[in-house]
């Protein structure tokens, strides 16, 4: 699968060289985010790449790490703690501060969202706060390996089984955890929250988002994951979390800068790593998708180019349109167009010019339904269907246009 996400690293709380991926936009990123992994995991879980992928789809440019030990980042896993994951969220921080931006949006999955709660009183550019399946507080995280504790406190470390996986525990960590109180930062932050929680997760009860989304002040909001697991391991389930996030950060950020009457930009597509099809579109402040039907292979996702190339012939139809009505004033109330698109034998082009009839061979067709709305008589509206043959893009379809194609260099993420 191909993948844009671009490789970086920085140095951790404890020192550490920390592994770090940037989910990038296409075009300049409007703004922004950080995603704190949940308790063993890394930052290339399912959920991770698809609520990176997402808020990347919407401009968004997201930095996921692994914390200390973690993953591909340095370090002993068994000499970390609480404070240390908080200690790296600030690090990575500090390095988009310094090298990139610093994020208006952070997102934690689990003890990653504990770590962003603790966190975000002391990021001070972030507005939005986004925490999924996140516990109310840290020491919560103990319950995953409960009946070890006696075993821990007693030797000062014990080796435990998470996830089908063995980690070293110190007593450190437990004693660690004891020095958080979540409530207060909470209530303290000063951001706007998205609390999402499965109410059916068997790893952090629903009763922690409750406690959350009392200990915090307004704006919070949440959103109820149905019959989701701890993990978002089903795709739709991830999916769907990150389509959320992505709709609802919208609001607290800082908004598009608008284009400039006349100030010129390029149309940016670029593929997105996910199906075979699917591109993010880049239209100044505008982004979109591009994508196929199911039956060809595509995801559906997003319009088809030769559905963009409809949507062009409408929307420049109808400007063309109302233009001309405005000019002459005319007593239309709308228009609209329905534009379907076939390729046809040139023999069998019903209504076209009679070059192309007698072309041979198949050719694009490209059929206009014009809805006048208004009182207009039948003269005008003849008038107008001819008016709908000069919109630009008509033009450009039937009288052809020069297409040139060079390569473009080479970027730092192109390596």
């Amino acid at each position: 699968m191909r993948n844009s996400a671009e490789k970086i690293e920085f140095e951790g709380g404890f020192g550490a060289r920390l592994a770090a991926r940037i989910d990038r936009p296409a075009g300049k990123p409007r703004a922004f985010a950080l995603f704190a992994h949940c308790f063993t995991c890394s930052k290339d879980i399912a959920a991770a790449r698809e609520i990176a992928g997402a808020l990347a789809r919407a401009g968004i440019a997201v930095v996921r790490f692994d914390f200390t030990g973690l993953g591909s980042s340095e370090g002993e896993f068994a000499s970390t703690n609480f404070s240390s994951n908080v200690a790296d969220l600030l690090k990575a921080v500090d390095y988009m501060r310094a090298h990139l931006q610093a994020p208006q949006l952070l997102i934690g999955h689990s003890l990653g969202g504990a770590a962003v709660l603790a966190a975000a009183g002391d990021v001070p550019e972030a507005t939005a706060v986004a925490v999924i399946g996140a516990p109310a507080d840290a020491a919560h995280v103990v319950e995953a390996f409960a009946a070890d504790v006696g075993r821990i406190e007693a030797d000062g470390a014990a080796e435990v089984t998470l996830a089908g996986r063995a980690f070293t525990i110190q007593k450190q960590f437990l004693d660690d955890l004891k020095d958080h109180t979540l409530v207060d930062r909470i209530a303290e932050m000063h951001k706007a929250l998205l609390i999402l929680q499965a109410p059916l997760d068997q790893t952090v009860g629903i009763e922690n988002a409750t406690r959350i989304f009392t200990a915090a002040k307004h704006p919070k909001s949440f959103v109820s994951l149905d019959d989701a697991d701890h993990l978002l391991s089903t795709p739709r389930d991830a999916v769907y979390a990150a389509g959320v996030i992505a709709a609802w950060a919208e609001r607290y950020l800082a908004p598009v800068a608008r284009e400039e009457a006349g100030e010129p930009y390029s149309v940016v597509v670029e593929e997105t790593g996910e199906g075979t099809f699917q591109n993010r579109v880049v239209a100044g402040p505008h982004r979109l998708l591009a994508d196929e039907p199911v039956s060809v292979g595509g995801t559906a996702t997003g319009p088809s180019p030769y559905d963009y190339l409809a949507v062009a012939l409408g929307a420049c139809t109808n400007m063309t349109l109302r233009l001309y009505a405005e000019h002459k004033g005319l007593a239309v109330d709308g228009f609209a167009v329905e534009v379907s698109h076939g390729k046809v034998h040139a023999d069998d082009c019903e209504g076209c010019a009679d070059e192309i009839a007698g072309r041979g061979g198949k050719v694009d067709r490209f059929e206009r339904r014009v809805t006048i709305r208004g009182d207009v008589d039948e003269a005008t509206r003849a008038r107008l269907l001819e008016i709908a043959d000069k919109c630009p893009v008509h033009r450009t379809l039937t009288e052809g246009a020069a297409v040139v194609t060079v390569e473009a260099p080479p970027t730092a993420r192109d390596g």
